[in-house]
């Protein structure tokens, strides 16, 4: 016969309590242990830590992840689980994820991987440069021989009043020298856009082996030569000589870095070496991003000194000693920068 009165047995609440409460006093050590390494490290980072006490730390990470596994598994406490859990991410971040600051990371890009890389690509440089170059020269030749090529190189729609029947003085105001002008003209605006747009094609079509890359450099480098063309036939070819230079410096300068990067990608998927081309192509892609970036920035300094100094600088020769200036201060930087840190890793 049945005992009417079995002995009673814990709750099964009661039961999870003192089984969390075993699990934490055989563990509870090393989750201080960790916790204080962390508040530590979050005041004064792991600069002061010793050999020993890093290498300590990703032992403690994993006891304290194995923890959780565990606790997880077998249902623990819940306040217990969402603690390993914090910790743990905690622990991640400091043991394992970056530890580079904002100010760091640039740092590191302006004085070392920007410039070092830049000089990487000193051929496809130079092959740039000589491709628009080239097509400044055939643009400006055509033009001479018949003057009907410059429709066809600057289409109305994109000349912005800069075509063959402008006057002198209606080509003066476009360059910044006018009553009229503005800050930024539409055809400013328009300026901007289109080789922002050059650059990232030249970079983007050097995955077909280079050669778009190469017409693209050629027919805005035509382009610009009619232009220059059809103000030196109305006597202001110095005009516009210098309202190219006080931004142009930079913006072709940005242009012609944008083709060697497509320049790279091309040669490296033609010449791969002894790396597979999948694999020469990813090489080129990191390389030339960190370049791409750089040219980025150069275009918003050629934006804001075309769009500000055609309305505050009218002055020629000021405007050919800026564009200079800022030529001198981008070949130093890209020459000279980063060569001791490089030295010295």
């Amino acid at each position: 016969m049945a005992d009417p009165n079995p002995p009673k047995t814990p709750s099964s609440n009661s039961w999870l309590q003192l089984k969390s409460q075993k699990f934490r006093e055989a563990r509870e050590g090393d989750w201080r242990a960790l916790n204080s390494a962390l508040d530590r490290a979050e005041r004064k980072g792991l600069g002061g830590f010793s050999i020993d006490e890093l290498l300590n730390l990703p032992v403690l990470y994993r006891q304290a992840m194995s923890s959780l596994s565990m606790a997880m598994a077998i249902s623990l406490d819940r306040n217990m689980v969402v603690y390993l859990q914090s910790l743990s991410a905690r622990a991640y971040v400091y043991i394992y994820g970056p530890h580079s600051r904002l100010k760091d990371v640039l740092a590191d890009f302006f004085g070392k991987a920007w410039p070092q890389t830049i000089r990487k690509l000193t051929a496809e440089l130079w092959l740039a440069f000589a491709a628009l170059t080239a097509g400044i020269l055939i643009g400006w030749l055509l033009c001479v021989s018949d003057s009907s090529w410059y429709d066809v190189f600057v289409p109305v729609d994109q000349a912005g009043g800069r075509d063959l029947s402008a006057s002198a003085q209606s080509l003066r105001e476009t360059l910044g020298s006018g009553p009229k002008d503005t800050a930024l003209s539409p055809f400013a605006v328009f300026l901007m856009t289109h080789n922002t747009q050059v650059a990232i094609m030249a970079f983007a079509l050097g995955a077909i082996f280079g050669l778009p890359t190469l017409m693209l450099l050629i027919q805005n480098g035509i382009s610009l030569g009619a232009m220059l063309w059809l103000f030196a036939r109305k006597g202001l070819g110095f005009e516009f000589g210098a309202w190219l230079t006080i931004h142009g410096t930079t913006e072709l300068f940005a242009i012609i870095i944008a083709g060697a990067c497509g320049f790279h990608i091309g040669r490296r998927l033609m010449f791969p070496g002894e790396a597979t081309r999948m694999a020469a192509l990813s090489e080129a892609g990191r390389r030339t991003g960190t370049v791409m970036i750089g040219v980025a920035l150069m275009l918003t300094v050629a934006g804001c000194l075309e769009g500000i100094g055609r309305q505050t600088i009218t002055d020629s020769f000021v405007r050919i000693a800026i564009g200079a200036v800022m030529l001198a201060l981008w070949l130093a930087y890209f020459l000279m920068v980063g060569r001791k840190a490089k030295a010295d890793g």
